[in-house]
């Protein structure tokens, strides 16, 4: 594995931010950490990126230890911020050539570096550019080149499609492709649904646990059909009502009721015949991202 954590937990005073944590990442793979704001995901990458030690268990990249040997994960990792870490006085070109001397390039050997990973990220005619004249899209894609100069085996992204508007989302998920087709991993956090269902893997955090694991596909599977989300008229008692009548499991979030059941269109027509005037609308769906946290925490996607 070439990221992998053993029982990672780490405590802000009585709050425990990780509880216990295992992963493994495989060399290649996208690997997207999934959940909502307070649930792990950036303490966790603090960890990985060698800013902070654990409380306790380890964490390993490239088979280097995150706390004992910092020099040598910083070596091999990349690192896209959350919030920006650009000079944005200076231009594209002046920004990737300071990183670039961060890791021992010069000469021509970093005028290479520079050239292909601008062209990477197809910002090759910004070289002069001042940064803080650029959209957040292009800003982003500074910050992956300079993420990538040094070549890094493992790239980590937290929160990479922060501000980015749908396009410049669906160019990030191309430029994850590129990374993995020249052989680096990716490992991303994400609150994103979308950008965490084009990963390979994925782990589920809620409240420093891992409450799921798998491909995306993996975990929606685990349903048993289709989703139905029943909107009452009156909340009081209709869960229970449901559970009793069609011997079903009801889960009701947010004020309404949500029942993995196969063959929803016939529950549907069934559960409107059985409570009339109780229900004001009823939606259909396969399952998502969403359905799977809702599911293994009990609370929605928040």
């Amino acid at each position: 594995m070439i990221v992998a954590t053993t029982n990672l937990t780490h405590r802000y005073g009585d709050r425990l931010a990780l509880d216990s944590l295992n992963l493994n990442v495989e060399r290649g793979q996208i690997y997207g950490l999934l959940g909502p704001n307070g649930g792990g995901k950036s303490t966790l990458f603090r960890i990985l990126t060698t800013m902070m030690r654990p409380t306790s268990g380890s964490a390993s990249i490239a088979g280097f230890d995150v706390g004992d040997q910092p020099q040598e994960v910083r070596r091999r990792i990349g690192v896209v911020f959350q919030t920006q870490s650009l000079d944005k006085k200076i231009t594209v070109g002046e920004n990737l050539n300071a990183q670039g001397n961060l890791f021992g390039f010069s000469g021509a050997e970093l005028k290479r570096r520079i050239d292909d990973v601008m062209s990477r990220v197809n910002i090759t005619d910004r070289r002069d550019e001042i940064v803080g004249n650029l959209s957040g899209g292009l800003k982003r894609r500074v910050e992956i080149a300079k993420a990538l100069i040094h070549d890094p085996e493992v790239v980590l992204m937290d929160e990479p499609s922060t501000g980015l508007d749908p396009g410049a989302r669906r160019e990030l998920s191309q430029y994850f492709e590129d990374l993995r087709s020249r052989g680096a991993t990716i490992l991303i956090t994400t609150h994103i649904l979308e950008e965490a269902d084009r990963c390979d893997r994925l782990l589920v955090l809620h409240k420093g646990k891992a409450v799921a694991e798998g491909t995306p596909s993996e975990l929606k599977k685990r349903f048993g059909g289709d989703v139905v989300v029943i909107e009452p008229a009156d909340v009081n008692g209709l869960t229970a009502k449901i559970e009793e009548k069609f011997k079903v499991k009801a889960q009701l979030s947010d004020r309404r009721i949500r029942v993995e059941i196969a063959n929803g269109h016939r529950f549907i027509t069934e559960v409107i015949e059985a409570f009339p005037g109780a229900i004001d609308s009823i939606s259909l769906h396969k399952p998502s991202l969403e359905d799977v946290f809702l599911r293994e925490t009990g609370e929605s996607f928040e």
